[in-house]
C-alpha cells in the first residue's frame, strides 16, 4: 500500500474510532487484519460459544480451526446446506456468549450500517450474544449514512449476491434496483446510532481493505 494512502487511512480510521467510542461502542483501530485477529482471539474465553454471521472478513481470519482446539463450540450456517439446519444453527447464534460479524458500513461519525437479506445478523448485533465482535476493513468507512446506503446499493449488495445466488438481479446489473426476487439480500436495514444498553459490542477497524 502507498504510504501516504496507508497514514491518511490511519487518520481517518482512529477519528472513525473516536467517533465510535463516543457513541458508547467500544472500539479499536487495528493496523493489519493480522492485528485485528490477535485482538480478537484475546477477547474470546476458552470454551465459549461462537455465532459466525457470514462475514468475509471473518472468514479471512481463518479462526474457526484455533477457537475449535481452545474447546469453543462453533455455530456457522455457511457450513451447512440443508436449509432447515441452517435455519437451527442460526437460531443458536442469537444465544451464544460471541457472535462474529463484519459490518457493510461505518460512518465518520460513529454509526453502523447494515443490510440484511433474513435479518439473522443484524438481529444478533442488537440483542442476544453475550458479547459481539465486528471486524470492518477501511473501506467500509464512508462519510454519513446516505453513503453507507449508496455503499450497499453499489458495492456490498451485488457482490455479496454474486457469492451467494447469482440469479438476483443486481449480478447482472452491478447495483441495486430495488428488486422483488424471493432470494434478495436486501430485506432488513438497521442502523446502530449508539451501543445498546449493556456495552457489549466491540468494533476492530482495520486499516486494510476486507470484504465486500
Amino acid at each position: 500500500m502507498n504510504e501516504f494512502v496507508q497514514k491518511h487511512q490511519e487518520i481517518l480510521g482512529k477519528k472513525t474510532v473516536e467517533a465510535l467510542k463516543k457513541n458508547r461502542f467500544d472500539a479499536m483501530y487495528c493496523d493489519s487484519l493480522a492485528d485485528a485477529r490477535e485482538k480478537l482471539m484475546a477477547m474470546i474465553p476458552d470454551g465459549a460459544s461462537i455465532g459466525f454471521g457470514g462475514s468475509m472478513t471473518i472468514k479471512g481470519m481463518d479462526v474457526q480451526k484455533e477457537l475449535k482446539d481452545r474447546g469453543c463450540t462453533v455455530y456457522d450456517h455457511n457450513a451447512v446446506s440443508d436449509p432447515a439446519e441452517k435455519d437451527m444453527i442460526c437460531r443458536q447464534q442469537l444465544t451464544s456468549d460471541v457472535f462474529l460479524s463484519g459490518c457493510n458500513a461505518i460512518t465518520c461519525d460513529g454509526k453502523l450500517y447494515n443490510v440484511d437479506g433474513t435479518g439473522n445478523r443484524v438481529a444478533a448485533m442488537i440483542f442476544g450474544p453475550k458479547q459481539v465482535i465486528l471486524v470492518a476493513g477501511m473501506n467500509k468507512v464512508v462519510p454519513d449514512l446516505k453513503a453507507a446506503e449508496e455503499r450497499v446499493k453499489f458495492i456490498a449488495a451485488p457482490t455479496n449476491s454474486l457469492r451467494v445466488n447469482p440469479t438476483i438481479p443486481c449480478t447482472q446489473t452491478g447495483y441495486c434496483i430495488d428488486c422483488n426476487h424471493e432470494k434478495r439480500i436486501c430485506n432488513a436495514a438497521v442502523v446502530l446510532h449508539r451501543q445498546p444498553p449493556k456495552s457489549r459490542i466491540t468494533v476492530l477497524l482495520v486499516g486494510e481493505n476486507c470484504g465486500f
